[in-house]
């Protein structure tokens, strides 16, 4: 019965493959800001319901966000699409683009669902794709997650493209805190004694977390700008400003180093005089928590796809909003190598190469065949039940 409907699945994703890679490529060649996808947000909903699923646009409030339905089955399985950008790419590096392969999410999720909605009845199975926007930036699953989108699904699978093929990749929680320092102005030649320099907080502020570097775990990691310095060389900055990515191998790890940097930024304010305040600038990131028995069967779909070779990172490394998915709902998020010799690796310049075109089709296939056998297995495994 299995070894059929898989074979049925093989079939229907290798009739509709052209067409998952012509909604890769479309969204390639749209690459737009997080939060500003509304070319893309359009198109993937549009594709979605001329196949038959019921579409939300502008889902939860968030204009670029979207949910489609199809099915009414006793078991809910969500997909999650991705299409924001990144800037700093081109001759000038100042294109947006896809160095993160969100066109290739898009595609296998889509792929994946509408490859099961032509090989399920709608008793089966409930089929829902979620437009989840500015995974970047502002982390638009983690206001999904906020608002109770995921409270009716069962299960989440999600594939990503990457350097090298993971099955239980680790990823960091993470916060985003900004650091504004208020100082006074002054002539910074004739009468700096009458200023108080915020930029010398921020500086300040680095020296100290510089400081302690050293001694945080491996798992820990502190990345900053200053997002303001000061107007002219000869006026004390009385305002300055900078902005950290705080990440650690968990949610209770990375509040405890956000906590060390206020920390340190209160002696900053204390050695210069300038006031100190901060905010979180975008939604904080958890840690990514697979679900083994899902791990376990995405793996053994990918080794019937021929796939033998697998990495397991030593320490976590990156992060993402499915993190936040993943505390919520049983999740799969893995990740397939490029196939490109020496590897590519997300955000790079190279990595563009590896999302679209015919490198990427071997892959997007492979992440539609993993997720929808998955799913057939675990339809099967319930039905045992």
């Amino acid at each position: 019965m299995k070894t059929s409907i898989k074979s049925q699945i093989e079939t229907q994703c290798d009739q509709g493959l052209s067409e998952f890679e012509a909604i890769s490529e479309f969204v390639f060649a749209h690459p737009e800001p997080g939060g500003k996808e509304e070319v893309c947000a359009r198109y993937l909903s549009d594709r979605l319901e001329q196949n038959g699923f019921k579409v939300w646009r502008a889902y939860q409030g968030m204009p670029t966000a979207f949910r489609a339905e199809w099915g009414s089955g006793p078991v809910t399985i969500a997909f999650l699409a991705e299409y924001d950008a990144l800037p700093g790419y081109g001759p000038g590096h100042d294109e947006w683009a896809h160095a993160c392969g969100h066109n290739w999410i898009s595609a296998t999720a889509l792929g994946s669902a509408i490859t099961l909605s032509r090989v399920f009845s709608s008793r089966d199975i409930r089929l829902v794709v979620f437009g989840t926007p500015a995974e970047e930036t502002l982390g638009g699953k983690c206001e999904l997650v906020q608002n109770g989108a995921f409270d009716d699904v069962d299960f989440v699978l999600q594939a990503h493209l990457g350097g090298h093929t993971m099955v239980r990749p680790k990823t960091q929680a993470m916060d985003s805190i900004e650091f504004s320092f208020f100082g006074r102005a002054a002539h910074a030649a004739m009468s700096p004694e009458q200023g108080i320099n915020a930029l010398e907080a921020v500086l300040l502020l680095f020296q100290g977390i510089n400081a302690r570097r050293p001694y945080w775990k491996k798992s820990a990691s502190v990345a900053g700008i200053i997002t303001d310095g000061g107007q002219a060389c000869n006026i004390v900055p009385d305002y300055a400003a900078c902005r950290f990515y705080v990440r650690d191998a968990t949610r209770q790890e990375v509040e405890t180093l956000t906590s060390t940097l206020q920390a340190i930024g209160q002696g900053a304010q204390a050695m210069t005089g300038a006031r100190m305040e901060t905010r979180f600038f975008e939604n904080s990131f958890d840690e990514l928590r697979n679900d083994e028995t899902l791990c376990s069967v995405v793996e053994a779909n990918l080794r019937r796809l021929g796939i033998e070779r697998f990495y397991e990172p030593e320490y976590p490394g990156g992060s993402s909003d499915i993190g936040n998915v993943s505390h919520v709902v049983p999740t799969m998020y893995f990740e397939l190598e490029t196939g490109m010799v020496p590897p590519v690796y997300a955000h790079e310049s190279g990595f563009l190469e590896a999302v679209h075109g015919p490198l990427a089709r071997s892959s997007l296939r492979q992440a539609v065949l993993a997720m929808t056998w998955s799913v057939a297995d675990i339809l099967e495994a319930g039905n045992k039940e």
